[in-house]
């Protein structure tokens, strides 16, 4: 004799047979739905409808929805710093790197909207769960450190100005990058400018990634920048 809870039960053996990817599933709904509805409120329960798991299984993994969305952050930032790491920017020419740098930020803003709504959520928290995190800070701290040995070497070169701190231009390049995904819907809105459109959004990069330019080049580095 069965009943209603056996196939359920059938399900979960099977998909713990394969934790990866279970956890996997998980945190990429888990952040999906973190980033649309909040810590408050997204729900364990729509999680697991929609992978197909259970609470149960849920809480096996990860303990409590707290646990979940911090995970979901420290995966969300992960990505970023992971593609960042694929750069090879340390065989890249300073100016180039930076203009790499820069324009890759951009793009990945575009691309991940769910990391910025992350973001903000956690700044709704005062980062709180940021700062528990020594994973989330050691590898913003590598981010850091990789944009300081380009902007050492464009000093080295002569390219670059000699007064930068690199920590300020890392919050330049993310505030001009973050602000064109967090706000696109109310500066479009209230300014009647389709600013998603993607001539517009390639106009933008193009010229955040002049700014930065001109901000961080030296005499010297313009007239090669402008040549």
């Amino acid at each position: 004799m069965t009943t209603e809870s056996t196939p359920r039960r059938t399900r979960e053996r099977s998909r713990k047979n394969d934790p990866v990817r279970v956890q996997a599933d998980i945190m990429r709904v888990a952040t999906q739905e973190f980033s649309e509805k909040g810590l408050s409120g997204a729900r364990i329960d729509e999680i697991a409808e929609k992978t197909k798991t259970s609470k149960r299984m849920i809480y096996y993994y990860f303990q409590d929805k707290e646990t979940l969305y911090l995970k979901a952050l420290e995966r969300s930032y992960h990505e970023v710093r992971q593609q960042e790491s694929q750069l090879d920017l340390d065989h890249l020419a300073p100016m180039e790197a930076l203009i790499t740098l820069v324009r890759f930020t951009f793009e990945h803003h575009i691309r991940n909207p769910d990391f910025i709504r992350m973001v903000m959520i956690e700044n709704i928290h005062h980062g709180r769960f940021v700062e528990q995190s020594e994973l989330i800070q050691s590898m913003n701290a590598g981010a850091v450190n990789e944009l300081t040995k380009v902007y050492e070497r464009g000093l080295a070169e002569g390219i670059f100005r000699p007064d930068l701190e690199p920590i300020e231009l890392h919050w330049q390049i993310s505030a001009l990058s973050f602000f064109n995904v967090s706000n696109r819907y109310t500066f479009s809105h209230i300014f009647r400018w389709d600013q998603g459109d993607a001539e517009t959004q390639q106009s933008l990069k193009n010229h955040v990634t002049d700014m930065v330019l001109r901000y961080v080049l030296n005499e010297t580095g313009l007239r090669a920048y402008t040549a």
